[in-house]
């Protein structure tokens, strides 16, 4: 079984964290600060109350001013990276709101170590100006600075709070995207490309015009578009699906789209047979096969699967077999009922089948 995330935010971690910051600050109470993170409530606390218990108590026994406190986080920063650096950032979200030029400073500082991609955003939200910063950030050499621009002001990220004003208008976040859409580490461009793929699933159209302005620019905006447009891709969006040639769907001959068993019981698997052939002209084929799941409640959920995207020869055949399991899942549960299971070429369903679940 993985280890729960909450646990790296360990005694360990705790009495490290607290040892360097006495270090560099003989005001900051490393004893009182131990015994008061790891009290009674410590193994029930969950990964974002440890995060928030453990910054209030930094905030509670380094007797500072906030500025003083910055300086001090400052020289111990660089000592914890990944997941258990966010304790940084998130001090800054939680104390330094009201010292914005500190604050910011230091979230990009921070950024270069963990991500302050969560912290950002109550700073947006306070003062929505702080995205002309956050584009000075997208022109910045260090690169995890430059994904932060891009991170920070997703509208809808995950495990973050939900940045309405972009939900509502994202036209603020794209001289960011604009710039960083080419850049030459795919952790910044991927960035992009996850941001776009939020702001598609309310402005549509917004995104499309930027995959027509973008499309044939270089490798890098092809993948970006690609993965901007992933969920509009899914849903079979017919201008998506022609920014990328996929058109009609009409030549591919279904041969064949069955399942090897109807009747399984939860927990088991069965295959997906699939045989097709092209009898026109040469063309290419976005090839999906989207599973209905019978929810708790009696109705279905689509959950669409990619097979391929290639392009077919006039008179070429192509027979696939896919594995389709019905085990349990953390992030899925089955029901027992009647399923479905479609063919999507090209975003059009083709065939459907019913299946019963045990």
């Amino acid at each position: 079984m993985a280890e729960l995330l909450k646990n790296l935010f360990s005694k360990q971690f705790v009495e490290e964290l607290a040892t360097d910051l006495k270090r560099h600050s003989k005001n900051f109470d490393e004893k009182t600060f131990v015994k008061n993170v790891l009290n009674k409530d410590w193994v029930n606390r969950e990964l974002k109350d440890r995060l928030h218990h453990i910054t209030f108590q930094i905030h509670e026994n380094l007797p500072l001013d906030y500025r003083e406190q910055i300086l001090v986080l400052n020289k111990s920063v660089s000592k914890f990276s990944g997941f258990t650096g966010t304790i940084f950032p998130n001090f800054v979200e939680q104390f330094g709101k009201s010292e914005e030029k500190i604050s910011l400073e230091a979230l990009k500082n921070y950024t270069q170590y963990s991500t302050s991609e969560f912290a950002i955003r109550p700073f947006l939200k306070q003062n929505p100006k702080i995205i002309e910063v956050m584009y000075d950030w997208s022109k910045d050499k260090n690169h995890h600075v430059r994904r932060l621009s891009s991170e920070g002001c997703r509208p809808l990220l995950p495990w973050a709070m939900k940045l309405e004003q972009y939900v509502k208008d994202p036209k603020p976040i794209l001289p960011i995207l604009e710039r960083l859409n080419n850049d030459k580490e795919d952790y910044v461009y991927r960035s992009v490309a996850n941001n776009l793929n939020d702001i598609s699933k309310n402005h549509p159209e917004l995104v499309l015009d930027l995959g027509k302005k973008w499309t044939g620019k270089s490798e890098t905006t092809e993948w970006v578009l690609k993965h901007a447009l992933r969920t509009l891709l899914k849903k079979g969006e017919p201008k998506a699906m022609k920014l990328f040639g996929f058109e009609s769907s009409k030549s591919l001959d279904i041969i064949d789209f069955s399942l090897a068993k109807t009747k399984l019981e939860i927990g088991e698997f069965t295959s997906l047979n699939i045989k097709i052939k092209n009898t026109g002209a040469a063309a290419k084929f976005r090839l999906e096969y989207a599973v209905s799941y019978l929810k708790k409640n009696g109705s279905h959920n689509d959950k669409v699967f990619q097979i391929s995207e290639k392009e077919f020869a006039k008179n070429q055949e192509e027979t696939i077999v896919k594995k389709v399991d019905f085990k349990d899942l953390s992030t899925r549960k089955h029901h027992a009922g009647k399923h479905f299971i479609s063919l999507k070429i090209n975003g059009v369903v083709q065939k459907k089948i019913e299946f019963a679940l045990k």
